[in-house]
């Protein structure tokens, strides 16, 4: 099944370990640019994904197993950034996408990305991350609190929803409406993505970016670095750092916007996509 959105973005699904991986995409000819989230879903992409398409490229942003639409649930196996790049790199094999693949990662995702170019599990050509967790800087308070609990621990259905809204509230700072709020927060209505969220926040662990600085910084590969510069815990100073350390990196800064970016200057973050993953720009 599929469905279309205003945009001409369609959200369908490909089999992935025995269940559906939810994906938004436009269906078009081009190089291929694979979109990752972390502790939000694929709808952080949706401002972007029309802007990506229209400029010539190929996008897919993928719900992880359990989160946003995808169907499966995480366990605490499954829910470790080195897991998380096996199941990537077989959504990519599902839907047989062609190599070298340009990929995003936002958040936790980033962290998704930075492995998959390191240990090699796809052939990444250019890097791009968005307000991406780096280095020790995760995992953030309002995630971190719920590492190891669950219902037995007290975790009430409300207590993960409440949360899960004053982040998304937070992150998306000056356009924070309610319909918008809403749209985002809607997939934890849901026991099961409940379940899987709390599930990736007790995998979060910086030890899984940290053990990637060396390799990065033998990197050749171009990489990009996008940042809402209002961001409380993936804050601009690590993008900065990571700019000054790993080679071939450069920082895109993005003022008056916070933890998703995309939303606030989607115009401007397309386009700096657009500029460094085309083709023309290798």
């Amino acid at each position: 099944m599929s469905e279309t959105t205003e945009t001409t973005v369609l959200r369908t699904a490909v089999q992935v370990d025995g269940e559906a991986a939810s994906y938004l995409t436009v269906e078009r000819d081009g190089p291929v640019v694979l979109l990752l989230h972390g502790t939000y879903w694929s709808r952080v992409w949706l401002p972007v994904i029309g802007r990506l398409a229209e400029a010539g490229l190929r996008p897919f942003a993928v719900d992880l197993p359990g989160l946003g639409r995808s169907g499966g649930e995480l366990t605490p196996a499954t829910a470790t950034v080195p897991a998380l790049a096996d199941w990537v790199a077989r959504f990519a094999s599902a839907l047989r996408l062609p190599g070298p693949i340009a990929v995003a990662g936002h958040d936790i995702g980033g962290a998704i990305a930075q492995h998959l170019l390191v240990h090699g599990q796809l052939d990444v050509r250019r890097l791009a991350l968005v307000n991406s967790v780096l280095y020790d800087s995760w995992p953030a308070p309002h995630v971190a609190r719920f590492r190891g609990s669950g219902a037995d621990a007290g975790t009430t259905v409300d207590d993960v929803l409440a949360a899960r809204r004053e982040a998304v509230t937070s992150a998306l700072a000056g356009v924070a409406g309610e319909q918008l709020i809403a749209d985002y927060v809607e997939p934890w209505t849901d026991a099961r993505v409940r379940r899987s969220w709390m599930t990736m926040a007790g995998a979060a662990d910086s030890r899984y970016t940290l053990e990637l600085v060396p390799a990065l910084r033998r990197s050749t590969t171009p990489k990009l670095l996008i940042w809402g510069e209002d961001d409380r815990h993936e804050r601009v100073e690590y993008a900065e750092r990571f700019t000054a350390e790993i080679p071939h990196t450069t920082l895109i800064r993005i003022p008056a916007a916070d933890h998703i970016p995309t939303e606030n200057a989607p115009d401007a973050i397309a386009h700096a996509l657009v500029d460094f993953f085309t083709p023309q720009s290798s």
